[in-house]
């Protein structure tokens, strides 16, 4: 993990005309796969582009390494060029990451994609600036004619690991670490909830959110998570479920201290955590930006991109929870009983 650092804006801008290549709340029904509308003729080749990610860039182990893998991917198997990477500086204001994503566009990168919901009034606003690029916000629904929104059922998903957490608790008590408490990380905590009391009515769950905003650094505050964690764990909890990107590692510290179990978030983190805390991670809520990234910028290659949302749910294979260290092979079938219920519609997983 690392903490994001925020360039200064002429040393930015001279980073983006350099020559050299840098290789590296949802609305709407539309299903997870590229939209068909847009010109038929095809995009030309060599695209370049460009990806802001959020607090903590790529390294976060989490959240902004799985929009990195969905580029890694689409610039391994998609005739791309230049693919620039900015990441976001913590306490930076709007008017930075307006900056980011003009400087981006200016340098001619298109598409452009903001990896966060932190980036929803400016990229409304630098959409309207420059209308013949393309641009994609990964967990917002910022409108406008050439914005192609990525959001996700992540209410879904984390019902999953709720009852993963309430089948394997053996006090009968768990914990909810969010990074920011904002309306995106109360979906996560609302399905986890309501996954676990599915389960066990009157499970004892633990709520601490690690910022409030404008403070967006409680994604990236390790420390701070494990002080949280930490809490839940001597209380009594003997699992703990992280949405709080970078923090997260620090959550897995607090539950190998003190030989509990955690929760994953984003990435399948028992495969991309610090070796060391990887036993602890019981499961992780698969929130696949990765697929979504990689979706986006194949439908730009093909020129079929198409504004407005794309909603990456559990029917769509967009959420999900993993498996790795087979910590949950004994509880598989339940909570397949469960995907299956919330895919048919018979279980509706509250968002707040």
């Amino acid at each position: 993990m690392h903490a994001g650092r925020l360039a200064a804006t002429a040393a930015m801008g001279a980073m983006l005309m350099a020559a050299a290549a840098c290789g590296n709340s949802d609305g709407g029904e539309t299903s997870a796969a590229p939209g068909a509308s847009g010109a038929s003729s095809a995009a030309p080749e060599g695209a370049k582009v460009g990806l802001a990610y959020d607090i903590g860039g790529r390294g976060d182990q989490s959240f902004n390494d799985a929009a990195a893998a969905g580029m890694d991917k689409a610039k391994t198997e998609l005739k791309l060029g230049e693919v620039k990477e900015l990441e976001a500086g913590s306490g930076e204001t709007g008017a930075q990451k307006e900056q980011r994503l003009r400087l981006l566009a200016q340098s001619g990168f298109n598409p452009v994609i903001a990896v966060g919901f932190a980036y929803s009034e400016a990229i409304k606003k630098i959409a309207t600036e420059f209308p013949d690029t393309k641009f994609a916000i990964v967990d917002d629904a910022a409108q406008g004619p050439n914005i192609s929104n990525l959001v996700f059922a992540e209410n879904e998903g984390s019902f999953l690991v709720g009852a993963a957490a309430a089948l394997k608790s053996e006090k009968g008590h768990i914990g909810f670490v969010g990074g920011v408490q904002v309306p995106l990380i109360k979906k996560f905590e609302a399905g986890y909830a309501a996954g676990a009391k599915a389960v066990k009515p009157d499970i004892k769950i633990d709520v601490k959110y690690l910022s409030q905003p404008p403070d967006f650094g409680g994604f990236n505050d390790p420390a701070k998570g494990k002080t949280a964690a930490e809490g839940m764990y001597d209380a009594g909890a003997d699992i703990v479920y992280q949405a709080a990107g970078g923090s997260g590692g620090g959550v897995f510290e607090a539950a190998k201290a003190a030989k509990a179990k955690a929760i994953g978030v984003d990435s399948d983190q028992a495969l991309t955590a610090d070796e060391s805390v990887r036993d602890v991670i019981m499961t992780s809520m698969l929130k696949k930006v990765d697929v979504a990234v990689f979706d986006f910028l194949k439908s730009f290659s093909e020129n079929t991109v198409k504004a407005g949302p794309t909603v990456y749910d559990l029917k769509a294979g967009g959420v999900d929870y993993s498996t790795t260290g087979d910590q949950v092979g004994d509880i598989k079938s339940k909570l397949d009983e469960y995907k299956d219920k919330i895919i048919s519609g018979e279980i509706k997983v509250p968002t707040e």
